[in-house]
């Protein structure tokens, strides 16, 4: 019985299960190709591990929809219905867990259209790719060690004293975001900063708000940058 369900479907058009696994698996390294392209290419201060695994695993569960729709119209009614269904009925805000609700309902519909096989490999597949992408921190990255926010009350053309006192604490300064308000109230000013010396992060700060011109100053971590 194992052998029949991993040989083939019980459908008058079976898929070519070798064909299965290259279409299965080209899909798996197209997506973690677009994902790293992702990580090279992202600025901005929000960055989100669970998003890139998305990139990674949402290329896989399209080419198995795909294989289980297999030009069946009536299936691919069924399969909107259920979208639509999921989505009035739950609000996800993290992306990987709504994989994870597409891929209980692909492997329901290939299971309820009798493509056993195809349920049983792309569920191996499937949950390898997931096993892998939690264990291995896919997606993870620290090119900063904090995010700085400040208020600029002075005329931008005199940063360089705030410039300088960076560059003494950290490696790598980069303006990230910087929104200047109306009527002259001053800019919001972010700044991703790889710290020479974490543990002097206090030392930072209060250089920072000692600094002429500064207000509303805040940081936040790297762990918490990767996550918003």
């Amino acid at each position: 019985m194992i052998e029949q369900l991993i040989s083939g479907d019980l459908t008058h058009d079976p898929v070519n299960m070798p064909m299965l696994v290259l279409g299965l698996l080209l899909a798996f390294l197209g997506g973690q190709v677009l994902a790293w392209v992702y990580m090279l290419t992202h600025s901005g201060l929000s960055y989100s591990r669970s998003y890139v695994n998305s990139l990674v695993i949402i290329p896989f569960l399209v080419a198995m929809v795909m294989t289980v729709l297999a030009d069946n119209l009536i299936t691919a009614f069924g399969l909107m219905a259920l979208f639509a269904i999921v989505r009035f009925r739950n609000i996800l805000r993290d992306t990987l867990d709504t994989c994870y609700i597409l891929a209980g309902i692909t492997v329901g519909m290939a299971c309820g259209t009798q493509r056993h096989g195809t349920a049983v490999i792309g569920l191996i597949i499937m949950s390898g790719i997931l096993v892998y992408l939690r264990y291995s921190y896919f997606g993870s990255r620290q090119r900063y060690d904090l995010v700085l926010n400040l208020r600029w009350d002075r005329p931008l053309t005199e940063l360089n004293a705030l410039s300088d006192l960076l560059r003494r604490h950290s490696r790598r300064a980069h303006c990230a975001s910087q929104r200047a308000h109306d009527e002259g109230e001053g800019t919001d000013l972010s700044y991703r900063l790889l710290l020479r010396d974490p543990s002097r992060l206090e030392d930072l700060f209060s250089e920072v708000r000692a600094l002429p011109g500064t207000a509303r100053v805040t940081g936040l971590t790297a762990q918490d940058e990767s996550e918003l």
